[in-house]
């Protein structure tokens, strides 16, 4: 079946005749099925990294991940890179081409918080700059060498992991969220950059979710109070004003979405931001 034909009496622009089978043919095909797939995933040896890479492994696709160092006990491939330095994300985006063949996946989970006291005033540029390079630049530098490859091949899935700070800053880490704010604009951007050339981008913005760096504010919180961990944990769901769930995110839950979205299920899907946090953001 075809769509409508090109141009109307209204002098409308053209419309596409692409025929409609495919898109039919890819929303009836399993989603959960990314047999053959190459990917990479940054931040992939730990929390929600980890759980991208076993979401993404389970659904059969062929994974390599970017780490700072290699635990050596994982499932899948490492490499040893900073991808906060300049040199970074070229090392890990080449290694990972040679290993894999070249790639159709790329989930960016690197980042890194910083929190400092003193507040915004006690940043200096360094702590900026180390914040932008971590949380943004990562991104840009490993895009850079990823998405040609994925625009020769007419096809590509890159997902940014953001965080629901961009939307909410705090004052414990001031220079987080406006360089997760940047990566959510930088997404947007690249989106529609390069959706006509096959590249879908998509951000996922997690809010609290249980991985070992959110352990490790909670058990702060037990030596700071004296109090026990259901007791931490509730003072820190209050502190970010609840979570009508009533529970932290996991995860594996996280890395169910990035599934989805890098599967042919989601192929209408671009330029978008999807908030996984329980419902923790009010805002519209």
């Amino acid at each position: 079946m075809l769509v409508a034909p090109p141009g109307n009496r209204r002098g409308l622009p053209a419309v596409n005749t692409t025929p409609v089978s495919t898109a039919a043919e890819q929303l009836t095909a399993p989603w959960d099925d990314l047999a053959g797939r190459r990917a990479l995933v940054t931040g992939g040896t730990r929390g929600m990294g980890e759980a991208v890479a076993a979401a993404l492994t389970a659904r059969r696709a062929r994974v390599v991940v970017a780490a700072r160092t290699d635990p050596g006990d994982g499932p899948v491939p490492v490499i040893e890179a900073d991808l906060a330095e300049p040199g970074g994300p070229g090392l890990v985006a080449r290694r990972a081409s040679a290993i894999l063949g070249g790639l159709d996946i790329l989930v960016h989970c690197a980042g890194a918080s910083f929190p400092r006291p003193g507040g915004a005033l006690a940043l200096t540029d360094e702590d900026w700059m180390r914040s932008l390079n971590t949380n943004l630049m990562s991104a840009v530098r490993l895009d850079r060498v990823v998405l040609p490859g994925m625009v020769s091949q007419g096809a590509g899935s890159v997902v940014h992991v953001s965080s629901l700070q961009w939307k909410r800053p705090h004052e414990s880490s001031p220079a987080y969220g406006p360089a997760k704010a940047a990566l959510r604009s930088y997404s947007k951007g690249l989106a529609t950059e390069f959706g006509s050339r096959g590249v879908r981008v998509n951000t996922v913005t997690p809010g609290y979710i249980a991985t070992p760096q959110a352990e490790a504010r909670i058990t702060q919180l037990m030596k700071d109070s004296g109090t026990t961990r259901p007791a931490a944990e509730a003072a820190l769901l209050d502190a970010i004003g609840g979570v009508p769930l009533g529970r932290p995110g996991s995860a594996a839950e996280v890395g169910h979405l990035v599934a989805f979205l890098v599967s042919d299920a989601a192929s209408y899907l671009t330029g978008a931001e999807f908030v996984i946090d329980g419902g923790n953001n009010r805002m519209l």
